[in-house]
């Protein structure tokens, strides 16, 4: 690539960023786009806002890179969350070509090539300064986070699972009877868990008819409330839905009571327990609890929250064999993955998609319908952050910006722009758009490291052997010695702050509990502690009556 044509490059991506920042600007401004760039403050004003006509909506100001900016970090922290401060949202790096100034120009054997030499040693060496104050400083806030933070009860609570079984005695007084021998000073309680699938499915169902009866409800057309009961409402006599959809959820409620009733001996070997602090916790999840590894096995709860019931039937002997099949799944995907990735890659239009692959042509009007249209009768759900899909893409940018840049040193002011363009859309997004559904106080950050030091281990793989290819042997075997001294600063970095985010040490679990016995607040906490693991399918469920009084309460509370 000859220099204008970069600089043409350039120039028209400098262009297109311009167009999307004042399309943006204006967009944001519209009350009716509220709920796509600012679900978050339309979920805290619980109503959206509707203001009168001015020509300032339709003018563009970069006012929301001024309130994205602002926000300190102590006050970023306090809004969304520690692992939302750590992480970024980057898109798609630009595939453009800088042939031009690349190693691939420089002759072989030239004396140049060992400013590319000097290059990898200090380029690592600087990577490697700021991964060291990156892990240490990250360390320091994840323990000042949880010495800030409120008790959680997954901070108390443990997941047992294999517990032995008796046939004198239930799950639940087995539990009972062993923690409160083998650690009486600290068991608090516990809450075994049950077979509810049915009741969860009869939970569902009712929640489909609540719904309807909602939109019924909100719907002026009385005509509408009228359909015949019959097959797709074209057959059979016509019916009142509101009174037809409330007897459906009175049979329903009966049905969850039948259920709710006949738990009693449904018990799975598995219960959430509770301690009276952290600490106490913290030694019964690293001490195996039974001569038999297979029984009273323990791991950390998730939050209340992020359960997954069903889950919990399971033996250990299944758990092991559904993680292997998982593993090999992920192997024999990832593998087969490349063949479509490298066909789809190679086309460079969706009609192109479409006229290849005629069975895409509904998916890829769906991800489309999806994010442009909104019922207006359904709650306004706040996004979550997707670290499941962001933390990768940023992994990703990190790789191509550390290898290519020993192959094309230029690459580097592009993806300083690029990251601080990137920086400052993902604190909008942070304050506006989305709202942190769960905390893990940073601990994702030992992957962005691992990964960062791979993508250090490659660009030294990658520089071997061009070196090698640029007959330049000398410069090959000097570089051997560098991914070694990579290796030996990711073992100290491993032994020096992997822990932290492993587990919190002795001092600050102590520490922490210390804190709270003279906090005034910790009774209430305990009593919403024993309670906080109940399965939902048996809690008591209540739904509000239809508003022309005609049907009853739909749910009534149901006592186990």
């Amino acid at each position: 690539m000859i220099l204008s044509a970069l600089l043409t490059s350039v120039g028209i991506n400098l262009g297109l960023c311009l167009l999307f920042f004042t399309l943006y600007s204006i967009l944001r401004k519209q009350p009716g786009n509220r709920i796509v760039y600012a679900p978050r403050l339309v979920e805290k004003e619980k109503k959206s806002q509707q203001a009168d006509f001015s020509l300032e909506r339709l003018l563009p100001s970069p006012g929301w890179v001024r309130q994205a900016w602002e926000p300190s970090e102590d006050e970023l922290l306090s809004t969304v969350g520690l692992d939302a401060v750590l992480s970024y949202d980057f898109s798609d790096l630009p595939n453009k070509s800088l042939d031009s100034f690349s190693i691939s120009n420089v002759d072989d054997g030239s004396n140049r090539l060992w400013i590319h030499f000097c290059a990898a040693y200090v380029f690592t060496g600087v990577v490697c300064y700021f991964l060291y104050q990156e892990y240490s400083y990250i360390s320091s806030k994840r323990v000042s986070y949880f010495y800030s933070s409120k008790p959680q009860p997954h901070q108390f609570t443990l997941l047992v699972r294999g517990i032995p079984g008796s046939s004198r005695s239930s799950f639940s007084e087995v539990v009972e009877s062993f923690f409160k021998d083998y650690h009486p000073s600290t068991y608090l309680s516990h809450t075994v868990i049950r077979r509810t699938s049915k009741i969860q499915e009869l939970t569902k169902d009712a929640e489909k008819l609540h719904r309807r009866l909602a939109r019924l409800n909100s719907n002026d057309n009385s005509h509408k409330r009228f359909r015949r009961d019959g097959f797709l409402g074209i057959f059979g006599r016509k019916v009142d839905l509101l009174d037809h959809y409330g007897k459906r959820l009175e049979a329903l409620q009966d049905n969850v009571r039948m259920e709710q009733s006949s738990l009693a001996g449904k018990e799975v070997a598995a219960a959430f327990v509770s301690f009276n602090s952290r600490y106490g916790a913290a030694i019964a999840l690293h001490i195996q609890q039974g001569v038999n590894p297979t029984e009273w096995v323990t791991e950390q709860a998730p939050a209340p929250q992020d359960v997954h019931w069903p889950f919990f039937s399971s033996s250990f002997m299944k758990r092991w064999i559904c993680k292997l099949a998982v593993v090999v799944a992920c192997i024999a995907l990832t593998i087969l993955f490349l063949i479509p990735v490298v066909i789809v890659q190679g086309l460079t239009h969706l009609d192109q998609l479409e006229t290849w692959f005629p069975f895409l042509k509904g998916v890829l009007n769906l991800f489309i319908s999806r994010l442009c249209c909104h019922n207006a009768s359904d709650d306004l759900e706040v996004p979550s952050i997707p670290y499941h899909s962001e933390i990768p893409r940023v992994i990703f940018s990190v790789l191509l910006g550390i290898t290519y840049f020993f192959l094309a040193p230029l690459i580097l002011p592009f993806l300083l722009v690029y990251y601080c363009l990137g920086y400052i859309i993902y604190r909008n997004q942070l304050l506006n758009v989305y709202a942190p559904k769960f905390e893990t106080g940073g601990k994702f950050w030992p992957i962005v490291h691992n990964s960062t030091i791979f993508s250090l281990l490659l660009m030294h793989v990658i520089a071997i052997g061009i070196f090698g290819l640029k007959k330049l042997p000398l410069a090959s075997s000097l570089v051997i010695p560098l991914p070694v001294l990579t290796l030996l600063f990711n073992e100290y970095c491993r032994k020096r702050f992997l822990p932290i985010f492993e587990a919190y040490p002795t001092e600050c679990l102590v520490k922490k509990d210390r804190e709270d016995q003279n906090d005034a607040t910790m009774a209430e906490f305990y009593e919403k502690l024993v309670t906080a693991y109940q399965d939902p399918a048996l809690m008591p469920v209540q739904y509000s009556g239809s508003s022309d009084g005609r049907t009853s309460p739909l749910l009534h509370a149901a006592n186990v």
